[in-house]
């Protein structure tokens, strides 16, 4: 099955969310490059699936190995959407490089729930409310750290936990059923809408629910994180600097220190959503807004791998920046137990 061609047919699909491409049947008036496009596209995106698939699972051991997954039970959601998604890329893309004809009710399936790519985007539209989620707890336990220690639970953070993966994906299921059908055996899925207005609707909700709203969280939640922490550390040198440092003092330095780095973790995560989803809206976004839109395969394409590296470059963050993960893994480097 390749991609469509046709500029209408990419700006339905890949306007439904931000980033979001579409999933067509055979289109026999496609060239035959841009059927070596689709086919290096969808190869590309398969080794990111799989090298995403790897990573998240290893980054995932690690925080179990390490205790951390009742300590940071939002940062182990975040990895379990990652690795869910780049497992269904995985899948997803494989049936994308078979010529399949859908036909009946198996058919009707495959293209809803694979050939649409529903559930990457679930795993994906997870991960963005997940990510919002470590970002509200960061801030409350930083900047409001008294009132989170009394009032923050770990049952209200078990049910932000299964409301992502509920809302997610009862959102894609709620979008792609009434605009995915079967014609011809083949799969168009995001393009059955009543109206144009209703098109262009859910395309300016997508794109300020899912990387707008998202990015004024980020800018907002962790500019008073930062803010927080500055404040904590003065106050800290000044106890010490004055020789009044206690037992409580140092406790509450260390409490700190690993707030700090968790928080330094989650920057960067928060960081890597913006630039590399950037291409991607802005590209849309363009498209949508000229009078006469001209629809680039290649340069699509391009911004939909740049976006879904997001999901196998997660993981080395949390190698490189967050300590406990940090030492599980040195600890599995063959060389390293050697030389001690």
């Amino acid at each position: 099955m390749t991609e469509e061609s046709s500029t209408v047919s990419h700006l339905s699909a890949a306007m439904t969310t931000a980033g979001m491409t579409q999933s067509t049947g055979e289109n026999i008036m496609a060239s035959s490059s841009s059927r070596v496009l689709d086919f290096y596209y969808h190869s590309a995106l398969i080794v990111i699936g799989v090298i995403g698939t790897a990573t998240n699972a290893l980054i995932l051991y690690s925080l179990i190995a390490s205790k951390q997954h009742k300590k940071h039970a939002l940062i182990v959601n975040q990895n379990a959407l990652d690795l869910f998604s780049s497992l269904m890329m995985v899948v997803t893309y494989s049936f994308k490089l078979c010529d399949i004809r859908l036909t009946g009710t198996v058919g009707y399936w495959l293209c809803t729930l694979v050939f649409s790519e529903g559930l990457v985007w679930c795993g994906t539209i997870g991960a963005i409310f997940n990510l919002a989620s470590v970002t509200v707890e960061r801030y409350l336990k930083v900047v409001h750290s008294a009132w989170s220690k009394k009032k923050l639970r770990d049952w209200m953070i078990y049910a932000v936990m299964a409301f992502v993966w509920i809302a997610s994906f009862t959102y894609n299921a709620a979008l792609v059923f009434p605009t995915t059908a079967v014609i011809d055996g083949s799969c168009y899925a995001y393009v059955i809408f009543e109206s144009e207005a209703a098109r262009k609707f859910l395309f300016y909700y997508t794109f300020v629910s899912f990387y707008l709203i998202i990015l004024v969280i980020f800018i907002l939640c962790y500019w008073r994180i930062l803010v927080a922490i500055r404040r904590q550390a003065k106050v800290m040198a000044t106890h010490a600097a004055a020789g009044q440092s206690t037992a409580q003092d140092h406790a509450q330095t260390q409490f700190n220190q690993m707030q700090s780095s968790v928080t330094k973790t989650m920057v960067f995560v928060s960081a890597l959503y913006a630039i590399l989803w950037m291409p991607n809206n802005i590209y849309l976004l363009n498209l949508e807004l000229n009078p006469n839109p001209q629809f680039l395969s290649g340069v699509y394409y391009a911004t939909v791998i740049v976006a879904f590296l997001y999901m196998c470059t997660n993981p080395f963050i949390y190698a490189i920046k967050f300590d406990p993960v940090k030492e599980v893994l040195l600890r599995l480097i063959p060389c390293k137990k050697n030389s001690e």
